[in-house]
């Protein structure tokens, strides 16, 4: 197995895309722009109201640190994902579709039990509101990972979804572990603001005793430091990360070390479906400063990519899309 640059550990869920109405989600008592836990029983029945109901958009591969290394595999860098799928044909679909995305995967990966899926209802205004059926993933443990790769990797990435998991956690735990001893960075999402609302302890576990780079959205960084300032919440994260990401949707990002605080403008795009907006922003980050990148300019770079992702449906772009825009990129910095 060859050397990679990013190590990810996150869920694996298989997408299923509608456009829905906003009543749809007050109907449904659904907490707008969160994701929401359920089992397959009560996922199975909104299906069916969906599809009755709703408008189809089609499926997709998904899961937030399988988004973010898709991303960044495909924009150059190697890239392992550490994951758990059922032994069946979504878990079957889900690994091939990420080693044709150029991404390492491991048979260990594979368990029983069955794939997890996630309904994606997407809003007028674009916004995602997803209802989860974690499936197999729920039990993401070390027993899955092969950590050898983690090794010699130049970052850990880690998913804030793992938070509601305590077999995750532990998994989390030992791969920090490997990565301090190893000398790998380590980044960390929060994820959604249904983490920092309900798995805030799990989240507390997952950073420990802090990491190189954190990411979050405005309404996490807020809700996560209970302030309500974007300054005041940078102060509080900077004690937590070396490298503070927070994104303003299409306000840009702010990018905060401990010398300097950058804003960087939004691209105006006709916004589709946010679902893998925040994720693609991660992969394109985390490939840019690999890269060598400043923190400017790779935060350029995660705007251009992830408001190509917002602009259509579904959580990914073509594989051979971050390379065009990659190119696109670099002339125009030239």
């Amino acid at each position: 197995m060859t050397t990679v640059d990013l190590f990810a550990i996150g869920n694996a869920l298989i997408d299923q895309e509608f456009k829905i109405s906003d009543d749809f989600l007050i109907q449904q008592n659904l907490q707008k722009g969160t994701m929401q836990l359920t089992d397959g029983e009560t996922q199975a029945n909104l299906y069916n109201n969906l599809k009755q109901t709703q408008v189809y958009k089609g499926q997709a591969s998904g899961g937030s640190a399988a988004n973010t290394t898709v991303a960044f595999s495909a924009l150059g860098s190697k890239a392992f994902y550490a994951c758990r799928v059922g032994n069946d044909e979504l878990g079957q679909v889900y690994l091939k579709g990420l080693n044709e995305a150029g991404i390492q995967t491991t048979a260990q990966s594979v368990s029983d039990g069955v794939t997890g899926t996630c309904m994606v209802l997407v809003s007028p205004d674009s916004e995602r509101t997803m209802h989860t059926f974690l499936g197999s993933t729920a039990e993401l443990s070390a027993a899955q990972i092969n950590f050898e790769p983690l090794k010699t990797a130049k970052w850990l990435y880690i998913e804030g979804y793992l938070s509601t998991s305590d077999s995750a956690r532990q998994a989390v735990k030992q791969a920090r572990e490997i990565a301090k001893a190893h000398g790998v960075k380590i980044a960390l999402t929060l994820s959604d603001p249904a983490m920092v609302q309900y798995a805030r302890q799990g989240l507390d576990e997952l950073l420990d005793d802090g990491v190189d780079l954190l990411l979050c959205n405005q309404q996490e960084a807020l809700m996560y430091t209970q302030t309500d300032s974007i300054e005041a919440a940078l102060a509080q994260l900077q004690l937590k990360s070396k490298y503070t990401v927070i994104t303003l949707s299409a306000e840009g990002a702010l990018i905060c070390d401990s010398k300097q605080t950058i804003q960087v403008t939004g691209r105006a795009v006709n916004a589709v479906d946010a679902n893998g907006a925040g994720d693609a922003f991660a992969g394109a980050f985390l490939y840019a400063i690999n890269a060598g990148l400043s923190l400017k300019v790779a935060a350029e770079l995660a705007i251009l990519i992830s408001s190509e992702v917002v602009s259509q449906f579904g959580p990914r772009l073509e594989v051979e899309s971050y390379a065009k825009l990659l190119n696109s990129f670099q002339e125009e910095c030239a």
